[in-house]
């Protein structure tokens, strides 16, 4: 951002003017000189709008929304699986790992929020302009592992909340969810991309409310909650689990996708925003949507904690239901139950999203959504109709997110850093540092994992 000095008539200083990224010469106290170029030119946008609230309010909404829909998969079955078993196996005591992980989950999707408005591409695609043929295929095949574990949990969710809800068969609603997500699906793109980002919000909502639902009928101990922030261990079964609860809060195809969603969200023609207007909004649109989903995951170990620790059959979905409904009563089961459903349908229909558009980053082809849909719908339906336990299914696939996150968040945080790909919009030596030490808590969290699995220890 070009500034210069601003002067009075009578020749004496009045600030600073920037050239922002548009070309619009935008004032800047002196004061704000002080702060990083980020935090400057959010005090920039704020007094732009000043006298002008209904103007300033509508700007901001019109810049929610692409993390609100990444935030969908923060939400998904997998983590009803990890923070149920988490909360009725160990009760308060993971709390802090959801609360470190959310942490870092803002950090990591607005980082790629702010790739993807930089540069206008999304994170495969400059993956895959920086790697030959084999390195592509090889990242592409284990971005698709990743993809399929995903939907694994997706698909099995969805169809244990019909069976709860309608009595199903399992094999029959994941089917149906597949259907359902498909159509879903078909609102993305085009004109209707703003159906589909909204079609997601409501069911957010939906997921919100079923979720939290349960702890206005038996509030927890604020004090037993607060235990549970102080970071510990107690054996090797705890560490798979922390890591599973990892895998499920981190999400590596919220990150490749959340780069699109910007691009999709905010268009590439002449009535784009600027970037640090794009900038400002994102961050709001992050801490907005993941303050909302870290809430939720939260919410669902707080009550297994507090309403189901100790309580036999409460390591499935279907036995934490049960549970609920009989120590909550049948109508927050029945509300806990759509909730899942809403989470399954709008969680699976963003993950297919993802998983196109890493196969167009990467391969350099566009596959239609149906085709994708099909790749990673067939692995869950076999685990339905085959698997004696779904839910335990459920967990593994989330241990394979965890191990997939580093290969997602290690080039975001180097392209962010570059500025041949970033320009001026680089992070800087403090905020880089802060990304590296993110990375290698979870690569070193992961590697825990991997050896303990190894030894047979977690």
């Amino acid at each position: 951002m070009a500034r210069r000095s601003k002067t009075k008539p009578d020749g004496t200083a009045d600030g600073i003017v920037c050239d922002t990224a548009a070309g619009v010469q935008e004032p800047v106290d002196i004061d704000t000189l002080g702060l990083d170029a980020e935090a400057a030119q959010d005090i920039a946008i704020a007094r732009k709008d000043e006298g002008r609230p209904e103007k300033a309010t509508h700007a901001l909404a019109s810049m929610l929304g692409p993390a609100f829909v990444a935030a969908v998969a923060y939400v998904d079955p997998g983590n009803v699986a990890a923070n149920l078993t988490s909360g009725a196996k160990y009760g308060y005591m993971l709390v802090w790992v959801l609360v470190v992980a959310n942490c870092m989950s803002v950090l990591i999707q607005y980082q790629a929020a702010k790739l993807g408005v930089v540069t206008g591409k999304s994170l495969p695609q400059i993956l895959g302009e920086r790697m030959g043929a084999a390195g592509r295929f090889l990242f592409f095949m284990q971005a698709e592992v990743i993809a399929i574990a995903t939907d694994l949990a997706e698909v099995i969710g969805g169809a244990i909340a019909l069976n709860l809800l309608f009595g199903i068969p399992m094999l029959l609603g994941g089917c149906i969810i597949g259907a359902v997500s498909t159509l879903l699906l078909f609102l993305q793109g085009g004109e209707t991309h703003k159906i589909f980002e909204r079609l997601v919000i409501g069911l957010l909502l939906v997921i919100t409310f079923g979720f939290i639902a349960g702890l206005f009928m038996d509030p927890p101990n604020p004090l037993a909650v607060a235990e549970g922030l102080v970071p510990r261990f107690s054996d090797g079964a705890s560490v798979l689990m922390a890591a599973s609860m990892l895998g499920a809060t981190v999400m590596p195809h919220a990150i490749y996708l959340h780069s699109t969603l910007v691009n999709d969200h905010f268009g590439t023609g002449v009535d784009r925003p600027s970037v640090p207007e794009m900038m400002h909004g994102s961050r709001i649109d992050v801490v907005w949507a993941l303050a909302i989903a870290g809430s939720v995951n939260i919410a669902l170990l707080v009550i297994a904690a507090n309403s189901l620790h100790g309580m036999g059959g409460t390591d499935t979905i279907e036995g934490a239901q049960h549970a609920i409904t009989q120590v909550l009563g049948p109508a927050v089961g029945t509300i806990f139950s759509i909730g899942l459903l809403a989470s399954s349908l709008s969680s699976t229909s963003v993950g297919t999203y993802a998983g196109s558009e890493i196969m167009k980053g990467l391969l350099r082809v566009k596959v239609p959504m149906w085709a994708c849909r099909i790749v990673t719908l067939v692995p869950a339906l076999v685990v339905l109709a085959f698997a004696n336990n779904p839910t335990e299914a459920l967990i593994i696939g989330q241990v394979v997110l965890s191990i997939g996150i580093p290969f997602a968040i290690i080039p975001l945080m180097r392209y962010t850093h570059d500025r041949a790909i970033m320009g001026k919009y680089a992070d800087g030596t403090v905020k880089h540092i802060i990304c590296l030490a993110v990375c290698a808590v979870i690569v070193l969290l992961n590697l825990v994992l991997i050896v303990l699995t190894a030894m047979g220890k977690a």
